[in-house]
């Protein structure tokens, strides 16, 4: 009966090992499969400036763009200076109420959130369509990132920022930084 028993135990310990395998793996899958956040599932989506929402408790950025910040002014060819970042805001924001947000995510910045390629209503990348109509930059702004071709023809055509005279918005952050950033 003792045999018996230990020869039980050890299969119980092996089928105990082959679970906690499984479970890893299956977690694995799931951390590297994207991530799919949407308002269709009751979440609440807040526009926090022109490339940040707040999906529920997630904060996520819309990847391969820089807009300018939420309290960055730019000026008219005039010299009129314009509160350019809540005009950016309010374009996202204006796009999120199309409604039916899907937002997919592979990898998060250094600050947590996830970068995203997001999608509404009749706008298939909100990434392209931000930097298009003039919102946003592609990448840091310097002929790089995936919106080049977006980003030449929104300053070709005098569109959004690209009407006067900004600073690139990473320009903009680091003579802005708090001294406890």
């Amino acid at each position: 009966m003792a045999r018996f028993s230990f020869r039980h135990a050890r299969i119980r310990g092996r089928l105990a090992n082959l679970a906690l395998l499984a479970g890893l793996l299956l977690l694995l899958a799931w951390l590297r499969a994207p991530e799919q956040l949407t308002d269709a599932e009751g979440m609440t989506v807040r526009v926090m400036d022109g490339d940040s929402l707040r999906i529920g408790t997630r904060i996520v950025r819309i990847g391969g763009i820089d807009a300018v910040e939420l309290h960055q002014q730019c000026k008219m060819p005039d010299g009129a200076v314009w509160p350019c970042g809540r005009d950016a805001r309010e374009a996202l924001h204006e796009m999120v109420a199309r409604g039916d947000l899907v937002c997919r995510s592979r990898e998060e910045d250094r600050y947590g959130r996830a970068l995203s390629q997001c999608a509404v209503r009749d706008v298939a990348d909100v990434g392209a369509a931000l930097v298009r109509q003039g919102w946003a930059v592609s990448g840091d702004g310097r002929d790089n990132g995936p919106y080049r071709t977006e980003q030449a023809a929104a300053r070709a055509a005098g569109r959004g920022i690209w009407q006067g005279r900004f600073d690139r918005p990473g320009d903009w952050r680091a003579a802005n930084r708090h001294p406890r950033d």
